[in-house]
């Protein structure tokens, strides 16, 4: 039998034992936690530092004025008139007939500005106002005042209009005839700057339609406030029948035998077809809008996370919301479920924004952390 010689014993290799010691970590002493549970900590501390706790606030901003892109009260109008919604996006989640009830209704609406938020694009009081007179002396611009919306900032009659928009609108009336859209355009160009025309100088079928056509109100739908009735402008008038001229210009002892409540049920004001509609929808989106800002308990929130209340949980067209519904995975609500499709027809978060605060409903400040903030008023 062979004896079978190896060097292992001189070679000096030793196998290392299995109970050797090694140094404990420096880290050993301190407890051991989740990583994901520290992240949801601090990912929550934020959040709730952002939407609960106050804001800082370093003052006011000017952000919507500084990037505002108009120069003068004629663009104001203008962005006004094409900034009030969004567009349709493509994946809208409604079916064909939301879509052009959506349609119709932005088409149907009159192409007005409030002069609250005119002041807000522009932010310089007296020279806004002092351009809005001379553009509504010269005859490029008419102020539409309307009675019983309220008379303050927070009020919404009073508007602007561009002249050449109003005129498209009365001459592509169908419902009117040739005639009196000539008539009610003469007189609107001698009236000035008034907003009411005597009933006198239209006869009962011209005035009745326009009435219903939406370009004149009848005083007698506002049955609170004073009417002024020496305000009105001297225009001819339309005599129906010789009774009814002789009974209403006999004066006894030097007065007229119209009384003070037949003079403001003779009186109309001028208007835009489907204002009522226009007004109602402004008013929701400025109570939507303090519904949201109020959300936090200290009534004040980031501008970005305010758009992104007004927006709503929303799929996007990002490239991790395309590659999640490419897995199909939840990206989002679509828009036609939410509010701001549903009732507001898709109304711009930016474009209410600047309504509410032109009415003095809410404040811009900055924070100088999380940009402008929005604090509820």
């Amino acid at each position: 039998m062979t004896l079978r010689l190896t060097s292992a014993p001189v070679s000096g290799i030793k196998k290392r034992s299995s109970t050797a010691r090694t140094h404990p970590s420096p880290f050993a002493a301190h407890a051991r936690r989740k990583p994901t549970s520290s992240g949801a900590g601090v990912k929550g501390a934020a959040s709730d530092w952002g939407v609960d706790d106050p804001l800082p606030d370093q003052g006011s901003s000017q952000y919507i004025s500084e990037t505002a892109p108009v120069q003068n009260v004629v663009q104001a109008i203008q962005y006004i008139r094409t900034g009030m919604f969004d567009e349709l996006p493509a994946r809208a989640g409604m079916n064909s007939t939301r879509i052009a009830e959506v349609l119709n209704l932005r088409r149907s609406l009159p192409p007005l500005a409030s002069v609250a938020h005119v002041h807000t694009l522009l932010d310089a009081p007296t020279q806004v106002e002092r351009e809005i007179v001379e553009l509504v002396q010269s005859g490029r611009v008419r102020r539409l005042i309307v009675p019983g919306r309220g008379g303050d900032a927070a009020g919404l009659g009073d508007c602007l209009v561009l002249a050449e928009e109003w005129e498209e609108l009365v001459r592509g009336n169908p419902a009117l005839g040739a005639s009196v859209k000539e008539k009610f355009l003469d007189i609107l160009s001698r009236i000035g700057t008034s907003s009411a025309i005597s009933q006198s100088v239209f006869t009962p079928d011209e005035y009745r339609a326009l009435i219903r056509a939406g370009f004149l109100v009848s005083s007698s739908a506002f049955t609170q406030g004073s009417l002024s009735i020496a305000s009105l402008p001297n225009l001819p008038q339309t005599t129906s029948t010789p009774s009814a001229s002789r009974s209403e210009s006999t004066p006894i002892r030097g007065k007229p035998i119209q009384s003070d409540a037949q003079a403001r049920s003779a009186t109309l004001f001028l208007s835009l077809p489907n204002t009522g509609t226009y007004l109602r929808l402004l008013g929701a989106g400025r109570a939507h809008l303090l519904t949201l800002l109020r959300r936090s308990s200290s009534a004040e929130a980031p501008l970005s996370l305010l758009k992104d209340r007004w927006d709503g949980a929303v799929e996007t067209e990002k490239s991790f919301h395309m590659a999640k519904r490419a897995r199909g995975e939840f990206a989002g609500v679509l828009p036609g479920k939410t509010k701001k499709w549903k009732d507001l027809y898709g109304m711009q978060f930016r474009w209410v924004l600047e309504e509410a605060l032109g009415a003095g409903l809410v404040e811009l400040f900055e924070t100088g952390s999380v940009g402008p903030g929005v604090r509820c008023l």
